[in-house]
């Protein structure tokens, strides 16, 4: 018989699982699957961070282009510096005078020493001795004791000792001064100041001009707005002086009071007037009556001022070649080589040009060149011809 007490023990049993041993698996997956979550929650930062909490150091990394190779040196070009540099070599060079610059240092480029014009320094303006009080300004005069403003304002006409005797002369005058500021300072800075400018009566101020001028060794003239032909179609400016106005002189006397310093009168356009032996009279014989010279820019065959200088007792010149102001630059050439020829032949001579972009550099190399050459650059004064005493005494002019 089988029954539950005399069946082999667990011989017939149900194959079933033990709860028992059921609920403690459970139990122990679910355990480790709490404390997986705990770790992951605590490892979590580090799991996101590479490094895992190591001490860490940053620093910046930066691409940096290698230098470029070095280029081959360029061709030198000759500068305006490098120019003024070596004129001041042939200038230590001809005067035997060394300069001497703090240090060893190189001559800035603005420097430029001349020489010749360390010791030519022009009487102070205006001089009241020969200067009197006008409607319009001061006037010049003779002074008291004989004084006349073209001695005293004149520069002096000193020769280089490296030309020889009787060495011809020339004196170049350049005019248009005042009028545009950049060939103004030009005109003053780089030409020569044995060169004679012309100052033009308009512009705001041409007292300081004079001045400037005059500082620099220039003696200098009033260029004076006369009628051409064809005025008033071309109008040199107000207060030309005028055919129509007979024998009156304010308009002169105004464009006279605008500055002081100047030695004479040169004509601005005018061939109109200075063939008009009734309009000019009372000019000249006003400009003689104050001390002044007179010079004709040679521009009109028709002018009357060289046969009507000597009885009006007035110094007078007229210039040989005149630069016309559209000149080309061949014509500018071939009018130079006319001024040497003549100053040759005749011992010297006189040319007249504007103040102009196209010719300043030209003329300035012109007026250095000419000591080379063997001619002198001589001031206006210096060529005008001079009256003699008793014509002096014997000119009238009020």
């Amino acid at each position: 018989m089988t029954d539950e007490l005399n069946a082999p023990l667990g011989l017939n049993a149900p194959l079933e699982p033990r709860p028992a041993p059921r609920r403690r698996g459970r139990a122990v997956v679910f355990a480790a699957a709490l404390l997986g979550g705990a770790c992951l929650a605590a490892f979590a930062p580090t799991m996101r961070d590479p490094q895992a909490g190591r001490p860490v150091a940053v620093a910046r990394i930066e691409t940096v282009e290698p230098p470029a190779p070095a280029s081959p040196p360029a061709e030198h070009v000759a500068t305006e510096s490098d120019k003024r540099a070596d004129e001041i070599a042939d200038i230590e060079k001809r005067s035997g005078v060394k300069i001497t610059r703090i240090g060893g240092a190189e001559a800035p480029g603005a420097l430029v020493i001349r020489l010749d014009e360390q010791h030519t320094a022009l009487a102070p303006a205006p001089d009241k001795r020969v200067m009197e009080k006008g409607r319009h300004g001061p006037l010049p005069k003779i002074g008291a004791g004989g004084e006349k403003p073209m001695e005293i304002y004149a520069r002096p006409a000193a020769i280089s000792a490296r030309l020889p005797a009787g060495a011809p002369r020339v004196a170049l005058v350049v005019g248009g001064v005042g009028l545009n500021a950049q060939l103004t300072a030009s005109a003053i800075d780089e030409l020569p100041g044995a060169v004679t400018l012309a100052l033009a009566p308009y512009g705001a101020d041409p007292e300081s001009v004079a001045a400037k001028a005059r500082d620099r060794g220039h003696e200098i003239l009033l260029q004076a707005p006369m009628e051409p032909y064809d005025y008033p179609r071309e109008n040199p400016g107000p207060h030309t002086l005028l055919t129509t106005r007979g024998a009156g002189l304010d308009d002169l006397r105004w464009l006279m009071s605008r500055f002081s310093g100047y030695i004479g009168v040169v004509n601005y356009l005018g061939a109109q007037f200075t063939a008009d032996e009734t309009a000019l009279t009372p000019t000249l014989t006003d400009i003689a009556g104050r001390g002044l010279l007179f010079l004709d820019d040679g521009t009109s065959p028709r002018s009357l001022v060289a046969s009507l200088a000597p009885r009006l007792a007035l110094t007078a010149a007229r210039a040989d070649v005149a630069i016309d102001a559209g000149a080309s630059g061949e014509a500018v050439e071939k009018a130079l080589t006319q001024i040497e020829a003549l100053a040759r032949r005749n011992g010297q001579a006189i040319i007249v040009a504007g103040a102009l972009p196209r010719t300043m550099a030209r003329l300035a190399r012109f007026a250095r060149e000419l000591e080379r050459k063997g001619i002198a650059l001589v001031p206006l004064s210096a060529l005008a011809s001079r009256v003699e005493d008793k014509e002096a005494r014997a000119g009238k002019w009020k």
